[in-house]
């Protein structure tokens, strides 16, 4: 495992646990759509903000964020139902950020991609029936109605790929009719002191009306705001998360094949093919 002073080095060390942290709350407030069990509002609050509510559709993970965050409001709904309330608490008109994480399986490189489009999908854990290729605009439609400071979004990397291309474009359209500059950004994980490789795209979307002070020439007729969004971690070899005792023993043969593959990898990588997704999670 690593030693204490190469640990040091990180800047955004990854072995922590929750009593290292402190909640200031101190950045600004923060909604939460799409939220599932809380990962990202848990990231929003090491940073600092006060995240005070979310929307979800799965009753279930609504029940799992709300024991995780004990959140101020909760809105366990649909989107597309949620975007339309008009009794939404004020409050929710003054965020700092709007926070959201789309459905992706339309765009995976490891789903049906094309084929999916315009459909409407029922997940098995009980979720209503939904077009998942279109709810990236009703998230738009809500940070039309709601005008929070900033808008931030994510995604997977498959969404920059082929055809699905068009929905970038139709995103930048859609924010740029909401008031907002609009800029993505395609991060790895791996530089940000993660020990994997996982490459995600965010939509970084300021609100125009205050965002002079930080525009910024990008081209010859286009400004944007700046946003520096250059991470460059050293990566964190395999052997150091794992002293390889103990995790074997719950892998079936097929997992150890893929484990054994990544031990001979300088740190933790993805494995090709739609049936070998859940050893990233074991590893």
């Amino acid at each position: 495992m690593a030693t204490n002073s190469e640990k040091q080095e990180c800047l955004f060390p990854y072995e922590w646990t929750l009593n290292d942290a402190v909640f200031t709350k101190d950045k600004g407030k923060v909604f939460s759509c799409f939220s599932c069990g809380g990962g990202s509002t848990m990231g929003y609050k090491l940073a600092g903000f006060d995240v005070i509510g979310f929307n979800e559709i799965d009753k279930r993970l609504a029940e799992v964020y709300i024991e995780n965050h004990h959140p101020k409001y909760s809105f366990v709904e649909s989107i597309v139902d949620f975007k339309n309330r008009k009794d939404l608490p004020n409050e929710l008109y003054n965020l700092d950020i709007l926070d959201g994480s789309p459905p992706c399986s339309s765009f995976s490189i490891a789903g049906l991609r094309e084929k999916t489009w315009g459909k409407s999908k029922k997940f098995r854990e009980g979720q209503a029936e939904q077009v998942l290729d279109t709810l990236f605009f009703d998230f738009i439609d809500l940070a039309k109605e709601l005008q929070s400071k900033v808008v931030i979004a994510e995604n997977v990397k498959g969404m920059l790929i082929g055809n699905a291309r068009k929905y970038v474009t139709k995103i930048y359209e859609e924010f740029e009719a909401a008031g907002y500059y609009c800029q993505h950004f395609l991060l790895n994980a791996s530089k940000m002191g993660v020990p994997q490789i996982r490459e995600r795209v965010f939509f970084i979307c300021l609100r125009k009306d205050l965002a002079k002070p930080f525009m910024k020439k990008v081209g010859f007729l286009t400004e944007n705001p700046f946003v520096d969004m250059k991470f460059n971690e050293k990566a964190i070899p395999f052997k150091e998360v794992s002293d390889n005792t103990d995790t074997q023993d719950n892998l079936t043969k097929l997992y150890l094949k893929y484990w054994d593959q990544a031990k001979k990898q300088s740190h933790i990588s993805k494995f090709h093919g739609r049936k070998n997704w859940r050893v990233i999670l074991l590893l």
